[in-house]
């Protein structure tokens, strides 16, 4: 193996590891380094389909764009998707194995450590360069016995590891020195220098604390990433803060499931200037508005059960008698429906559980997942989609005969006879600003313009990678091995 390979860990969970991957990935991208980005283990609930037909986090999924890539199921070979708060599925080289509970996966990490090492050969023989992203902060003392995710892995390739922390939490000096500390002293050794990230303020006030931790841990700052306002990477787990919105805007309610997935699917509208996008609790009453939408979920049964003990369902009732719209994506496509059946045990117990009974449809889980990037036209309006498909659910019934769009491979989806309710097993669908456009006129907005969301997200990431190149020390960081 002949690329160079340098790992990010993080001193806690979303302190930057992403975003600095994605940075740096863009930088050597446009130096013409032939880069890819890998995370060994990922847990999290937003997911991508890869061009090889694959599931991986969504995180990597942008960081391969950073790089001019399609996703690929090698940039992270194990995803793990919670479905309980002591079980998740388990994904292996993009595809389902088993739901395990934290104690099999212990043990399962043996076999999980040679798929990791697989696909991390596969792309030192592709490319010059690999930048890794860790998971959660190498310092979590249970979780270092069989570590695939952050200092197991950078010991196994012998790799560089560049720890970054976020000042804007508070505390970053005891963050970086309390997880170096708790490091073993090969691992101190191979960490070549921090990045302090989302930094606001005068730089000198910084200074005697950056100069303070250099000599108390006899490693380089090696930058201070600014806080970029209003930057925007689809996050991995973390539900953002909503934006700022003109008065007049389309008011769009997404209840927040205990397992919502793929709230990534939202981000075009938060963005989006004419949309009041809220995420809500399903402990706080359903706010009015024009639209809900009802995300897909890695628990279908068991969040519909959650809906309705919070009151949603005759929430949801008297919003639609009131003339407002319902729109269920994936799961909330599942809930819409007459009857959820999980024969198999896929997402929990066996068994089934009535639907809200919106649309005339039945699901029953089955053990092959549908993975699939598609395309194809809105049935309502002329409108292109494009997106992506992950469910384990086949829905069958007499409301599928009004489908919500024709894609490649045939129909998809159901819309009420009233046309006020609508499901689809599409994720990604305000993506492009034709489906968008169709999707806000339906909901209310007469005069919807949807931006350029794909637009965005590139100009995004090179705002970044501007950012990381004025504000670290490249040559540090890459410690000569990559060309300038």
């Amino acid at each position: 193996m002949t690329a160079f390979t340098l790992m990010v860990q993080g001193t806690t969970s979303d302190a930057g590891k992403s975003t600095l991957v994605a940075g740096l990935c863009r930088v050597l991208a446009r130096r013409g380094v032939r880069v890819a980005p890998f995370k060994p283990q990922n847990m999290a609930l937003n997911s991508a389909v890869t061009a090889d037909g694959g599931e991986i986090g969504r995180a990597q999924a942008v960081q391969a764009l950073a790089c001019g890539l399609e996703p690929h199921t090698d940039m992270n070979p194990v995803l793990l998707k919670p479905n309980t708060d002591v079980g998740a599925q388990v994904i292996v080289h993009g595809r389902a194995l088993a739901n395990m509970d934290a104690r099999d996966y212990h043990d399962y990490k043996r076999i999980a450590r040679e798929a990791v090492l697989a696909s991390y050969a596969r792309l030192c023989a592709r490319f010059e360069t690999v930048v890794v992203e860790g998971a959660g902060s190498p310092a979590e003392i249970n979780l270092r016995e069989g570590d695939i995710a952050n200092m197991g892995f950078a010991e196994a390739v012998d790799c560089p590891v560049i720890l970054v922390a976020d000042i804007d939490r508070g505390g970053v000096f005891a963050h970086l020195v309390g997880t170096l500390a708790l490091l073993s002293e090969s691992e101190r050794a191979r960490v070549k220098g921090f990045v302090i990230n989302r930094f606001r303020g005068d730089l000198g006030l910084l200074e005697p604390g950056l100069r303070w931790l250099e000599e108390y841990t006899g490693k380089p700052v090696l930058g201070v990433l600014p806080y970029l306002h209003g930057l925007h990477l689809e996050a991995e787990d973390a539900i953002a803060p909503a934006q700022e919105t003109d008065a007049e805007a389309l008011r769009v309610v997404v209840p927040v499931l205990p397992r919502i997935s793929n709230h990534t699917d939202f981000d075009p509208l938060r963005l989006h200037p004419q949309v009041d996008l809220r995420f809500v609790p399903l402990a706080e009453t359903m706010p009015g508005c024009d639209l809900v939408i009802l995300p897909g979920s890695k628990s279908v049964r068991a969040d519909l059960g959650a809906l309705r003990a919070h009151g949603w369902e005759r929430a949801l009732q008297r919003h639609l008698r009131y003339g407002g719209k319902v729109l269920g994506i994936c799961g909330g496509f599942q809930m819409l429906g007459r009857l959820l059946r999980d024969p198999h045990g896929i997402e929990g117990p066996c068994g089934e559980s009535p639907g809200l009974g919106l649309l005339d449809c039945t699901t029953t889980l089955e053990p092959q997942k549908r993975l699939a990037n598609v395309h194809g036209t809105l049935a309502f309006a002329d409108a292109r989609v494009r997106g992506y498909e992950i469910h384990a659910g086949c829905t069958r019934g007499t409301g599928l005969d009004r489908p919500f769009a024709h894609l490649a491979h045939g129909t998809d989806g159901a819309v009420s006879a009233d046309g006020q309710v609508m499901g689809t097993y599409v994720h990604g669908l305000f993506e492009d600003p034709s489906a968008c456009d169709a999707l806000l006129r339906w909901a209310g907005l007469v005069e919807a313009a949807s931006p350029d969301y794909h637009a965005r997200r590139e100009a995004d990431i090179d705002r970044l990678a501007d950012a990381v190149t004025a504000h670290l020390d490249l040559d540090a960081v890459f410690g000569g091995k990559v060309h300038q």
